[in-house]
């Protein structure tokens, strides 16, 4: 840390997000303009295409903003993600800050995680209340394979989850302006939608850009985690190692930093969360060395390479999951308790 400070890699680099928070405006003003001069036609497919990528990339202005990678203002941050979250992407800056804190704080950590809790899909058969048999049983064993398609449905799940929170009991920090920006946004969003195109037309621009903005986030998260070690709430483990050892880093260039949104330097954002992205690629090669001089495991692929892994462990852990006490990394994390 005090290497890290003393390069002035913390600094804010408010030129860098001004530029893309400008850029992103404009091309979905852009984007605006060409879907309603487009009017009846299939090529809106094109544009709703364009536009999951685009509000991707919102997404990502919004992940640094709750990080506190942009302002040195708490608040200004908190506004920049409710702008950008809510009103932008029309998703819950609240409830998406109170799943991602957690997972930051202890990740891949079962109990803990909220990213690895089994649901639909099983990350860990250690918390499975039994085995699973039938229809559950024959999906969890492909579940690898079919992974990505699921993704497809990530892009409305996102949506109805952070409904859930803003409209629910629980507590969200300036619940009246979420709920303000978000049912703006979406309303407005599917009015527009159906005022240009027919229904049948509008439901395929809907589909088309709720699917490749789930498949769009979903590949660029879950390389950075998946098919890392898992490991027990009980299990003791300090800062630097439960951060490097369960993360995992995607080797590239400029076009993977702008594809994933800087969540290629996996590693060094859980190291440095606060630390704006531009500067995620100069750090790593201090974070590297560190690691190799104390013998920490530094972990970098490539992203294919990385889909091939989440693949191959969903589908073991998919296995198991029809006898939890079968499964080797069960076994694994139990003798280690």
């Amino acid at each position: 840390m005090r290497t890290v400070q003393e390069s002035g890699l913390m600094r804010r680099r408010y030129g860098y997000y001004w530029t893309r928070f400008a850029v992103l405006t404009l091309l979905l003003a852009g984007t605006v303009v060409a879907f309603v001069l487009i009017g009846h036609s299939w090529w809106q497919l094109v544009v709703a295409a364009v536009l999951a990528v685009l509000l991707g990339q919102v997404m990502f202005l919004g992940h640094d903003a709750a990080h506190r990678q942009i302002f040195a203002s708490g608040r200004w941050n908190d506004w920049a993600s409710l702008v950008v979250a809510n009103l932008y992407a029309g998703m819950s800056y609240g409830w998406w800050t109170h799943k991602h804190s957690r997972h930051h704080a202890k990740p891949n950590t079962v109990d803990a995680d909220p990213d690895i809790k089994s649901g639909v899909l099983v990350f860990t058969t250690d918390d499975l209340p039994k085995e699973r048999t039938g229809a559950a049983a024959w999906f969890a064993k492909r579940q690898g394979w079919l992974f990505f398609p699921l993704l497809l449905l990530e892009g409305l799940n996102l949506h109805i989850s952070g409904v859930k929170t803003i409209f629910g009991r629980g507590p969200v920090k300036r619940r009246p302006v979420e709920i303000a920006f978000v049912t703006l946004r979406l309303v407005g969003y599917v009015a527009l939608v159906f005022w240009v195109l027919p229904i049948g037309m509008g439901f395929a621009f809907l589909g088309v850009q709720l699917g490749l903005f789930g498949l769009y986030m979903g590949a660029s998260f879950a390389p950075n985690h998946k098919g890392m070690p898992i490991v027990p709430a009980s299990m003791k483990i300090d800062f630097l190692r439960r951060q490097v050892l369960l993360s995992r880093n995607i080797k590239g260039g400029r076009v993977t930093d702008l594809f994933m949104g800087g969540l290629n330097y996996q590693i060094e954002h859980h190291l440095f969360p606060s630390m704006p992205r531009p500067s995620l690629r100069r750090v790593q090669p201090i974070v590297r060395e560190f690691c190799a001089s104390r013998g920490i495991t530094y972990t970098e692929t490539t992203l294919v390479n990385s889909y091939r892994i989440v693949v191959r462990y969903l589908n073991e852990v998919g296995l198991a999951a029809r006898d939890p006490f079968q499964c080797p990394l069960t076994a694994e994390f139990r003798s280690a308790r």
